[in-house]
């Protein structure tokens, strides 16, 4: 039997350091608060910490607009601070995966500000450079992410810089040889620190043709990862995860097939975008089918089962809380938030869980646009009202932005971890950067983990599984009920025996007594079953078993 790398049986966790814990009452969270949690991670049975950017940044995009790769932001730490997290971190079995952030840097790096002041220096290639148009403005109507145009003018130089994000990201320009050197050189320091790999921010972006408009996935883009792996990667026991809003299932081995990938695996984003509005924007009305959730899953499942492997995730920094957007934040919060992972974590494929979600925590809900802090958020609602709010229409339509965001914006994710129950959370001594949820006296760490049956030990309970069970970290993917609009099954097959997951997605109780119930042993339950699972004609809001069952069962 071949032996697996070890990613994929492990479980990741998503940190985003400004909101962890604040080791210095500054009120933003810092590279020594997540060594102080170190322990919460290892009692939880995470492999590794997925580390969100804290490299030195003006923190425009908190720290996705990258100044200097090589230092450390000083809200965040030092560099001695980061080695003191890897090597206690290293002691407890967990590794540090950095987030790499290459497709763009910050307008206040050094590669920058020498492009933007001298035409003919190298690094003004290292950037895309356009003449304006006819009429003097931007060169084309591409519009950036977080509102505006893509192309920025630059005075000094007299041409437009191409910012798929914002202003403050100018792209990369990977067509660049020297470029990549750089950056190749940058992976490598980090790497011979003892990191144990990298998440890549919007890694099919590099690559991109501009004046052909194609952004993802261009025609290099293979080309250049390939080279990365090989200058970068090839031979180290690394894990890496390109994040691909781009790839599609039969584009996916492309980046991770066993053969040809150079990467370990990559974030899809096909079931997220499939709950946003016709013009796949997030801040429009949500829009969920839970066929279509589950077939797009499996066709993931299908696409990678034998030559590539998936990534299993349900929330990120970008993304809302799982319980508040598929779940039930309220009555069924706890058991909604269990029902959750383990239909989702029990795929083939390796689990990522984002800070908070461990003890099922829910969106913000701010009452007031004020309170928001994201980039994206600010922009789009600007992009809607228009120049210095000309398209103004009514309060409306404040509201009902309001209403969207509260349900999917990415600042729901992004609010203080829920320490304890004390006025801030015990996040921070001091006034934190955004506001802290106003559930934390009663959703937190500390609450959660005295109640035997809280979110935070069944977590623990489901990453042991995925640790012990081959069927789980080796198994086939088989798609049950796959037209059920209310159950969520399949089972996973291996070595002659399987096991089978069921649960409602509902909050509703759905009818199973024409379903032939699994005789295996119970494996984990998202609610105590009352009698034999087996006998049951009806499933309670938000319920789920999971099953072994024995190769001469089967």
């Amino acid at each position: 039997m071949n032996k697996q790398p070890w990613w994929m049986a492990a479980t990741g966790y998503q940190i985003y350091p400004r909101s962890f814990c604040d080791s210095n009452g500054d009120g933003v969270g810092d590279i020594p608060g997540i060594t102080s949690k170190l322990d919460h991670l290892s009692d939880l049975g995470i492999s590794f910490i997925w580390l969100s950017p804290v490299y030195a940044s003006p923190m425009k995009d908190n720290g996705y607009d990258i100044a200097d790769y090589y230092d450390i932001a000083p809200e965040f730490g030092t560099l001695d601070d980061f080695d003191q997290l890897v090597a206690e971190a290293n002691q407890r079995g967990i590794c540090i995966v950095m987030d790499l952030v290459v497709n763009h840097c910050s307008s206040d790096h050094a590669w920058f500000k020498k492009a933007r002041s001298d035409e003919n220096c190298p690094e003004h290639d290292y950037f895309y450079w356009r003449p304006p148009n006819a009429d003097g403005g931007p060169p084309d109507d591409q519009r950036a992410c977080f509102g505006g145009s893509a192309w920025t003018w630059v005075e000094t130089v007299g041409k437009y810089c191409y910012c798929h994000f914002g202003s403050q990201q100018p792209d990369l320009n990977w067509h660049n040889p020297d470029l990549r050197t750089q950056i190749y050189t940058m992976m490598n320091w980090w790497l011979d620190k003892g990191i144990g790999g990298f998440r890549m921010d919007v890694i099919d972006l590099v690559g991109k043709d501009i004046d052909a408009r194609i952004y993802f996935e261009g025609p290099q883009m293979l080309e250049f990862l390939q080279e990365m792996h090989q200058e970068c990667l090839a031979g180290r026991d690394v894990v890496t995860v390109g994040e691909t809003w781009s790839a599609r299932p039969d584009t996916a081995l492309k980046y991770c097939g066993q053969e040809h990938g150079a990467l370990s695996m990559v974030f899809s984003f096909n079931h997220i975008e499939a709950m946003w509005n016709e013009n796949n924007d997030r801040f429009g009305p949500k829009v969920f089918d839970l066929v279509t959730h589950k077939r797009i899953l499996a066709q993931w499942q299908s696409a990678l089962q034998d030559e590539g492997w998936n990534s299993l995730f349900l929330s990120n920094h970008d993304l809302p809380r799982p319980v508040s957007y598929l779940g039930n934040d309220d009555q069924y919060r706890v058991r909604s938030a269990k029902m959750l992972a383990m239909v989702h974590y029990l795929m083939k494929g390796t689990a990522f869980v984002y800070q908070g979600e461990e003890i099922g925590m829910t969106n913000a809900y701010f009452s007031s646009l004020d309170q928001y802090r994201d980039i994206e958020t600010l922009g789009q609602l600007q992009e809607r009202l228009g120049p210095e709010g000309s398209n103004r229409r009514n309060q409306d339509s404040i509201d009902a932005f309001l209403e969207n965001a509260n349900l999917s914006g990415r600042d729901n994710a992004r609010t203080p971890m829920q320490w304890n129950s004390g006025p801030t959370a015990g996040f921070t001594t001091g006034t934190p950067w955004i506001d802290i949820n106003e559930n934390s006296s009663r959703i937190n760490v500390e609450t959660d983990k005295q109640d035997p049956d809280g979110v935070f030990a069944f977590y623990q309970r489901l990453i042991q599984i995925r640790q012990d069970i081959p069927a789980i970290s080796r198994g086939t993917y088989q798609a049950i009920l796959e037209d059920d609009p209310f159950l969520f099954a399949y089972k996973r097959d291996w070595d002659g025996g399987a096991v089978v997951v069921i649960g409602n997605f509902t909050d509703k109780v759905v009818d199973v007594s024409n379903l032939d119930l699994p005789h295996g042993a119970p494996l984990i339950s998202t609610i105590v079953a009352e009698g034999p699972v087996r006998g049951k004609t009806a499933f309670a809001p938000f319920e789920g078993h999971v099953w072994i069952i024995a190769a001469d069962e089967v």
